[in-house]
């Protein structure tokens, strides 16, 4: 069962990167914070909202050295005409990081996220640290679209965390006080 302090499953697949149909994995992105997307499907109705949601939040991803990477069951063909698909018509067009096709539904299943009688994938998202150690997970139904911004906050913790040796408590953002975590730093943080 896949598990916060574990090793993200590799992956060895096709996806569409900058408009072109390329093999890749996730050792492609050794040195990066990696967060790792699944969608249920392509031309769908929460779906554009959270890829568009992605895409309007990747310079602040880009700026902590994080790889966005969007998963779902369909084929490389289904990602390259919804790309291609404006936003007003429901499509992802400016999308610009990769797709990654798990029409094989190998990737959902070793991340635990296929939801098996509709065969497709859950709302599931996976922070990866630099070596690939899934820091953070969480998975939504189907219905149930995700703040994008929630995940862009815990990439500031992690890397404070590794950054500085404290912790981050509850409703923490950047620049905001931590703590050691010891009984005396609960307690000066408390006393803010």
């Amino acid at each position: 069962m896949i598990c916060v302090g574990k090793k993200g499953p590799n992956f060895n697949c096709q996806a569409v990167v900058d408009g072109q149909i390329k093999t890749i994995s996730l050792s492609d992105f050794e040195g990066k914070y990696k967060v790792i997307f699944f969608y249920p499907l392509d031309f769908t109705f929460v779906c554009p909202t959270e890829l568009h949601a992605f895409q309007e939040l990747l310079p602040e991803f880009e700026k902590r050295n994080t790889q966005l990477l969007g998963v779902s069951v369909d084929s490389v063909y289904s990602h390259l005409a919804w790309l291609k698909t404006p936003r007003a018509k429901g499509g992802i067009e400016g999308v610009s990081y990769p797709l990654i096709s798990d029409i094989n539904k190998t990737i959902s299943k070793e991340y635990g996220v296929l939801d098996e009688s509709q065969g497709v994938a859950l709302r599931g998202v996976f922070i990866l640290d630099k070596d690939n150690c899934i820091q953070s997970l969480t998975v939504n139904n189907l219905s149930l679209g995700r703040n994008i911004h929630e995940f862009v906050r815990l990439i500031d913790a992690l890397q404070h965390v590794e950054k500085y040796g404290q912790v981050c408590p509850a409703n923490w953002n950047l620049g905001e006080k931590a703590m050691n975590p010891t009984n005396k730093g609960l307690a000066e943080y408390f006393d803010k």
